[in-house]
């Protein structure tokens, strides 16, 4: 039985200790368990998408959602060069980059992907933080990324450019598609 962060079930005993890790937090190990016997649970359960909403793969992650778990479970789907995805949008996406490029997987994933964070995220993010808002714009209006871009008319026929998916709305999706699935 998967259950989220912070959530008990009535044969379980309360929760003692700090309250459970935001997904933006800095990564950190969970106090030891108590001394008494407890269902086992993960932190979370991460899940690959298509545009179309289509789960491609899932996984749990015990401890954490660090970016170094999501990096090797993106590499465990996306094995051959010809099979990964141009883009992978994650709230996340800035520090999946940050890690990827620290620990060398950026070479690997440079070639043919670029990380993107939510439109959320970006929004209440891009101001302090250069990599995120240079590198992880959902929406780049420079010309660099095309696909996520599209020109669109306003009432008047005047043209502006608009985000192409509503990376918001993935995220959403994601959730309930996969928690229907469960």
């Amino acid at each position: 039985m998967l259950q989220r962060p912070g959530e008990n079930n009535p044969w379980q005993p309360k929760r003692r200790g700090p309250n459970p890790q935001r997904h933006d937090d800095p990564n950190a190990d969970p106090p030891p368990p108590p001394n008494y016997f407890q269902a086992a649970r993960f932190y979370c359960v991460e899940t690959i998408c298509a545009p179309c909403g289509v789960v491609i793969a899932w996984t749990k992650f015990a401890r954490s959602e660090s970016t170094t778990n999501i990096l090797n479970f993106l590499g465990s789907v996306y094995q051959t060069e010809d099979s990964r995805p141009d883009y992978v949008c994650i709230d996340k996406g800035c520090q999946v980059l940050a890690t990827a490029v620290t620990n060398g997987s950026w070479e690997v994933w440079k070639r043919t992907t670029r990380f993107i964070v939510d439109s959320y995220h970006y929004i209440n993010h891009r101001t302090t933080d250069y990599l995120c808002r240079k590198y992880c714009n959902p929406s780049p209006g420079n010309g660099s990324a095309p696909n996520l871009v599209v020109m669109a008319y306003d009432k008047n026929g005047n043209p502006y450019l608009k985000r192409a998916f509503n990376t918001q709305v993935f995220i959403i999706l994601f959730t309930l598609v996969f928690n229907s699935i469960m």
